[in-house]
């Protein structure tokens, strides 16, 4: 059944099941956020430019993702492996939606696990959004993103309550297919909201106009030079097009 307009992508996060995204962040998160306390990298990733370490549009996007969803890791007691439990879908949902919405992005845990989950999942919306600001993404591919969020956990919640729901889940998995899991409502719109933040700091935002502008530095600095300015042209528009087809930052590696 298709929930939520989900359809499965081409893409690299078309096979990645709860298991292997849930083992991925436990992999990669820890080490990231030391590479940024170090020093190692510039953070947040949106910040960077082509020159620095990982400034590659591929990296930001993963990392500006990795840098929302490291609240969840945050939770105490691996608890955010929940978010993938069938079992707890319908007490998880429920108490997302009992949530009040803040607008922090350093925030303390309260020692009930339903309630810090949901404080974790609206902290790294908040954090896209800080990141957004940074960058100036376009204020409208950011609007009612809380509001869209919660409607969807809404749904999650009716399908959650309907009869087999935990046999009709299981059946999905083994397709392939994205059930409404609590960690891949979060994982599709973190995704998406990451992807626009990585938008804007490597192409420049509005998409459109930062095309243009690319366009026109490249025929400045190849000017006497035609056959690199087509080479480079050629690239830059093939890199765009990869980038705005792409489902995941995994679809961008070669």
């Amino acid at each position: 059944m298709d929930w939520f307009g989900w359809r499965l992508s081409k893409g690299t996060a078309a096979v990645l099941g709860p298991e292997a995204i849930l083992r991925d962040l436990e992999k990669r998160v820890p080490p990231y956020l030391n590479d940024a306390d170090e020093g190692k990298l510039i953070y947040p990733a949106c910040k960077r430019t082509p020159s620095d370490l990982r400034g590659d549009v591929q990296s930001i996007w993963d990392h500006t993702r990795l840098e929302a969803i490291r609240y969840l890791t945050m939770v105490p007691r691996r608890e955010f492996e929940l978010l993938a439990d069938p079992s707890r879908q319908t007490e998880m949902l429920e108490a997302y939606l009992c949530q009040q919405p803040h607008d922090d992005t350093v925030i303390e845990f309260t020692g009930s696990t339903m309630s810090d989950l949901a404080i974790a999942v609206v902290a790294g919306f908040n954090w896209l959004n800080h990141c957004a600001t940074l960058v100036e993404v376009d204020r409208q591919k950011f609007s009612g993103t809380l509001s869209n969020f919660r409607k969807n956990v809404f749904l999650a919640r009716q399908w959650w309550a309907t009869e087999d729901a935990d046999a009709r889940c299981s059946q999905m998995l083994l397709k392939g297919e994205k059930p409404p899991l609590m960690l891949y409502l979060i994982w599709t719109d973190y995704t998406r909201l990451a992807k626009e933040v990585a938008s804007a700091a490597s192409f420049g935002s509005p998409i459109d106009r930062a095309i243009e502008r690319r366009r026109e530095a490249l025929n400045r600095e190849f000017a006497e030079r035609p056959i690199e300015l087509n080479s480079a042209l050629d690239k830059f528009t093939e890199t765009l097009a990869k980038f705005e087809s792409a489902c995941d930052p995994n679809d961008l590696i070669s």
